[in-house]
């Protein structure tokens, strides 16, 4: 890449391309100002289970895995990688695509061999992740990154869900969460959200009671009444109150949600928190596993202006907390054991020390290695928060940050 070139002129130009043509005007600019031979954006499937190549639509390019060869290693270790080829005069680079946390794929790129030095392996990250925030931008006015993660159709429903979500990871200084979804292509009624300012994080974990399009609806009315609570400004039990009575206005009492509510000061790792629901919590302080005992309220919607009461915990640096659906924890194996009794928490001590998204993976493939089958009769969400605390420099933003 050509160093005398304006530091944002490669990110400017992506910004002008159509939103369909982010790749191959990516590729034209490899070859230009890298001699890149050949470029391929590849996208994490909704089951991360594969990386799918961006092609020409309805059909894409043959899948690579997402957690084995050269792109898995990229994508799962979020460090490039760079694969020796049968070709002696070329090398294939593997970009881990991610904004603000949120893994969206690999970028590979074949170079001749001599191009290939430290350098312009970190000129080559930079363009992946400008590329990472065109992507994600175009997702608004093109369905075809959306539908190249697809190894299958989702259910309606999953369409739904998906939409809500805010991403799969969101990462600061002061924490990185990493989130996942089983079954991702049938998924009804879970829900993980969260927002950030400069001073707390809010997260909510939602279990919509039923199955289907009931379900995701109901969570789809649970959400926006959260959200909409939430960006009022007003504190966490009010949330829930506000939420509860869309939900009861709605419904009558009928149906119901189960919600986890969580708002984390960023500059003292004080926990406030709602259980209202099933959801469950565990915090991981070194080697101890421990689940953070909760009140537990009334499920949003089943009755008429419910009261809810806050409660407040505390994370230390290191910290790793775990929140799980009732669809996790209350699962049975054939022999009829929960996986919430002991196999959870073998599963947790085992992806200590698994970044927070291959932890909630893991979580998930413990989930069904117990149960017996990928398809299980509940939804599964899975959200894992590592907390690092703030510097005593975080909160005042550098001069040299703009």
């Amino acid at each position: 890449m050509n160093t005398s070139e304006p530091a944002a002129s490669a990110e400017s130009l992506l910004r002008a391309a159509p939103p369909h043509a982010l790749v191959a005007t990516a590729g034209r600019l490899l070859a230009d100002r890298a001699g890149a031979q050949d470029v391929t954006l590849l996208l994490a499937d909704y089951g991360l289970t594969v990386l799918q190549p961006v092609t020409h639509l309805p059909h894409t390019g043959e899948p690579v895995p997402a957690h084995d060869g050269p792109a898995g290693r990229a994508f799962n270790t979020q460090a490039p990688v760079v694969e020796v080829t049968r070709d002696p005069a070329t090398e294939v680079v593997h970009l881990p695509i991610t904004v603000r946390g949120d893994r969206l794929g690999v970028l590979s790129v074949r170079l001749p061999s001599p191009a290939v030095d430290p350098a312009m392996v970190l000129r080559l990250a930079d363009f992946a992740t400008a590329l990472g925030h065109e992507v994600d931008t175009a997702g608004r006015d093109t369905d075809l990154y959306l539908q190249a993660r697809r190894t299958r159709r989702l259910t309606l429903a999953a369409e739904m869900q998906w939409q809500l979500l805010p991403g799969r990871g969101c990462a600061r200084q002061e924490y990185v969460i990493g989130a996942h979804l089983e079954p991702a292509y049938a998924i009804g009624g879970d829900n993980f959200d969260w927002s950030t300012s400069a001073d707390h994080l809010i997260l909510t974990v939602t279990d919509g009671m039923g199955q289907g399009i009931d379900a995701s609806l109901l969570t789809s009315l649970t959400v926006g009444a959260l959200r909409n609570a939430r960006r009022a400004g007003i504190g966490l039990a009010d949330q829930a109150c506000l939420a509860d009575q869309a939900i009861y206005a709605q419904y009558g009492g009928k149906v119901y949600a189960s919600t986890l509510l969580l708002h984390f000061a960023l500059d003292t790792g004080t926990v406030h928190a709602v259980d209202a629901g099933s959801p469950q919590l565990f915090r991981q302080r070194g080697m101890t596993i421990e689940q953070i005992a909760l009140e537990a309220q009334l499920p949003l919607g089943m009755f008429e202006e419910t009261p809810y009461q806050e409660q407040t915990f505390h994370v230390e640096p290191g910290d790793r907390l775990i929140a799980v659906s009732s669809g996790v924890h209350g699962a049975r194996s054939a022999d009829g054991g929960l996986f919430g009794e002991r196999a959870l928490r073998q599963t947790l001590s085992a992806a200590r020390l698994a970044p927070p998204h291959e932890a909630a993976r893991s979580i998930v493939a413990g989930l069904i290695e117990h149960f017996g089958s990928r398809q299980l009769t509940a939804d599964a969400a899975v959200v894992c928060l590592d907390w690092n605390g703030r510097g005593i420099d975080a909160a005042t933003p550098s001069r040299n940050a703009m």
